[in-house]
């Protein structure tokens, strides 16, 4: 049943295979967990046939596997909160096939996590780093040349990262001055593009061009390392550290996740709606978006505090 849950994951539900490969692993974990506890926790020694299923997933297993979780292996909050939400998954499936009548980790309370709220670089600081390298395009090595490419991208459309490896060279409609983005769930979305990075993709395809083992057919990657391959997740994160690295007022984590925060919280500061936004970044629901209000909220606030007459006498009209 295991497999045909994370089938359906991979065929129908269209996830990653590195998400299908967690939801194994916490599923394969539980069931350990299961099959290694006394009686009191589960269903001890039985099988995973679907018949027992209704005998092992139940709320004081769950209750039990998230003791088991926070107190014996000393997960975090966040943690933990996967795990549940893995096997609440599981067992919303298996409601879908008829295995069980009800969802018990729906009956479980959930650790609570600490609101985080997202990282963020200044404007200034990005600006100074493509003002470091501006000329980059046009007279550097490709590596350099790439390296800036994918700031440029990751900075100028926020995308993530999966979806800047993913993109071809007919994800890129220069016409329109649009790029074409596979998002998650297979969702499709057009994220448009300014004039001056239209204009450094095509510098960019020009030096790809040059190179022996460059790929150029339409279906090829838009990016692509010097020896002409599609890149991978480990050569973007090191691209984007070394990239930031350059700037000195940029002191902590540098990831491209972060970039995509930092052209959320500058479109919103702008005066960009939540919609809009939303759209732009590919999130399934206007929740997700509302976490930058946060943001803007704080710098709001110091803003506040460092002009507003009656902020800096504490709220006293003074003499």
């Amino acid at each position: 049943m295991i497999e045909r849950y994370l089938t359906y994951l991979a065929t129908i539900r269209r996830y990653s295979p590195r998400t299908v490969d967690i939801y194994r692993s916490i599923l394969e974990e539980f069931f350990s967990f299961v099959s290694e506890a006394p009686r009191s926790h589960g269903s001890a020694g039985q099988t995973l046939a679907a018949a027992s299923l209704q005998e092992i997933l139940t709320v004081q297993t769950v209750r039990s596997y998230e003791v088991y979780l926070m107190d014996e292996k000393g997960e975090s909050a966040k943690t933990v909160s996967l795990h549940l939400s893995v096997l609440s998954g599981f067992c919303k499936f298996l409601m879908k096939e008829g295995v069980l009548t009800g969802n018990p980790v729906r009956l479980v309370s959930r650790p609570k996590q600490e609101k985080r709220l997202p990282v963020f670089y200044r404007e200034e600081a990005m600006q100074e780093y493509f003002e470091q390298t501006k000329g980059v395009l046009e007279y550097g090595k490709y590596e350099a040349q790439l390296e800036r490419m994918i700031l440029g991208l990751l900075y100028g459309t926020g995308l993530r990262r999966s979806e800047l490896i993913a993109l071809n060279r007919d994800s890129l409609d220069t016409a329109r001055r649009v790029l074409r983005v596979r998002g998650k769930g297979d969702k499709m979305r057009e994220i448009p593009l300014t004039p001056s990075l239209c204009e450094e993709i095509s510098l960019y395809l020009q030096s790809q061009g040059s190179l022996k083992c460059a790929d150029q057919a339409p279906e090829a990657p838009l990016l692509q390392t010097p020896r002409g391959a599609r890149l991978y997740p480990v050569y973007v994160d090191r691209a984007v550290k070394a990239a930031l690295g350059q700037v000195g007022s940029i002191s902590g984590r540098k990831s491209p996740h972060v970039l995509r925060h930092t052209l959320a919280t500058e479109l919103l500061d702008g005066g960009a709606d939540l919609n809009s936004i939303k759209e732009l970044l590919g999130h399934s629901s206007l929740a997700a978006t509302q976490v930058y209000t946060h943001n803007s909220i704080e710098r709001l606030q110091k803003v506040y505090k460092s002009a507003h007459p009656r902020a800096k006498n504490d709220g006293n009209h003074g003499d």
